[in-house]
């Protein structure tokens, strides 16, 4: 059965490139058939939440399609909206390899063990470090930046640092071009995602800048016993101090994080192909060119295998539920779901796009609170809502609801994130995501704001 599942993955994903890049028409009837056979034979493995959404999405998606007639073409497309993600999944993780080569690891063991002393230093910058590593190795960043956050206990840090991570991860989804979220906005908005980049830095500094504010007060109240500890930690220890002396950030990482966000720019305006295409080819090549470089055979090797036995036959929930969220998404658009939102939104007295903006971020988060992933309003609004329907700009649409995704994945029991902080902090997803629900409002209202300076734009 696992060889079937991987076949059937490695083939929706082999299908997708091969429409992108040529646009045969027979395409779209064997990717929508692949997706409902994928569907089929995956459904049955599902437990829990995740079956009964994945099945109420599949069924929903059929009952609605029933009901307008839909043409056989219709049932196929709406299959095939997020096939997208899947040929994300076999490809962008493959970027995260370099990253676990051991002189990059204990370098940056290293640096955070030294560098990070203060309360308010090491929140943020295990902030700003998930958020980084976050964008290429997606959940995977989370165990990483934990160990290096408590390779020394640090009790009356523990609620910050959990905060830390699962901000930081939501700051990821806003810029990250190897997330989902990003695969759905930008190819059901036809935008490139260099000419979002600037707009979605600002956003992702935003995450950074409320969570600090936010917690300030709780920092300044361990601030001055994580110094003391610091300073009891280095008095008399000389090898510590030569150890800190030689503790530089860990370079050689900076330039391939760097030259891998380079790789995307510079490809986006030079090959006319959608930029989840150049994401997978870049994701084969770059990261092979780079370990075999540094003589890191063993885990370019290692981090292959890995990902073909292990990530992604585990990721095969997230597949099956992405693929019928997709099914539902295109069956909502084809009951002219976009025509009546602009009409509904009339009701209310506020400019529309105001409006608009309420409604996706308060629906968005809301849902997810009670368990709802993100991705099925995200999918229904990027494909379902003109933007200039709703007085907007596919830009502005862009980052409302990327915004909305990342405000939505702190305070979420089903994100995995928070299902993964909890078994690192032995506590539950609820206790996890209470904390962020201040958090959450905080930033959705930032949100608003940017969101209307965008307008002004």
């Amino acid at each position: 059965m696992f060889k079937i599942d991987r076949l059937l993955i490695f083939a929706l994903a082999a299908v997708f490139i091969a429409l992108q890049l040529t646009g045969a028409d027979w395409l779209v009837w064997a990717l929508g058939g692949l997706v409902f056979i994928a569907m089929a034979v995956l459904l049955p493995q599902l437990r829990g939440m995740t079956l009964w959404l994945t099945s109420a999405f599949i069924a929903g998606g059929a009952v609605l399609l029933i009901v307008q007639q839909a043409s056989a073409r219709v049932w196929f497309e709406s299959a095939g909206i997020n096939a997208t993600l899947v040929t994300l999944f076999v490809f962008a993780p493959l970027f995260g390899i370099p990253v676990r080569i051991p002189a990059y690891v204990e370098a940056l063991r290293k640096f955070y063990d030294t560098s990070l002393r203060s309360g308010s230093v090491m929140f943020i910058g295990t902030q700003l470090l998930t958020q980084i590593m976050g964008a290429f190795i997606n959940v995977g960043s989370i165990p990483v930046v934990y160990h290096l956050a408590f390779v020394k206990p640090r009790p009356k840090m523990e609620g910050l640092l959990a905060g830390a991570l699962n901000r930081g991860f939501a700051g990821a989804i806003c810029w990250s071009p190897y997330f989902a979220a990003m695969a759905i906005v930008t190819t059901a908005l036809n935008l490139n995602w260099s000419a979002l980049l600037p707009y979605l830095i600002v956003l992702s500094l935003l995450t950074l800048v409320i969570s600090f504010v936010m917690d300030y007060s709780k920092l300044k109240q361990v601030g001055e016993d994580q110094e003391d500890a610091s300073e009891a930690d280095s008095t008399g220890l000389t090898e510590l101090a030569g150890e800190k002396s030689k503790a530089v950030f860990p370079v050689g990482l900076a330039v391939y994080l760097i030259c891998a966000i380079g790789v995307i720019l510079l490809l986006e305006p030079l090959i006319d192909v959608p930029m989840v295409i150049i994401t997978c080819m870049s994701a084969v090549f770059f990261p092979l060119i780079w370990c075999f470089a540094k003589g890191a055979k063993a885990t370019y090797r290692q981090g292959l295998t890995n990902h073909l036995n292990v990530t992604l036959p585990a990721l095969k929930k997230e597949i099956t539920l992405f693929l019928a969220a997709g099914f539902f998404s295109g069956a909502v658009g084809a009951v002219g779901f976009g025509a009546f939102v602009p009409k509904m939104l009339d009701l209310i007295p506020l400019p529309i796009a105001v409006a608009f903006s309420l409604l996706a971020i308060v629906l968005i988060a809301g849902t997810s609170i009670i368990g709802l992933h993100p991705i099925v309003l995200v999918s229904v609004f990027a494909n379902g809502v003109d933007p200039q329907s709703v007085g907007a700009t596919p830009i502005y649409m862009a980052v409302l609801l990327l915004g909305s995704w990342a405000v939505s994945n702190t305070v979420s029991p089903a994100s995995a994130v928070n299902n993964l902080l909890s078994g690192l902090f032995k506590r539950t997803v609820f206790e996890l995501a209470r904390p962020n629900y201040k958090f959450a409002a905080f930033m959705g209202a930032a949100l608003m704001v940017y969101l209307m300076l965008l307008l002004q734009l």
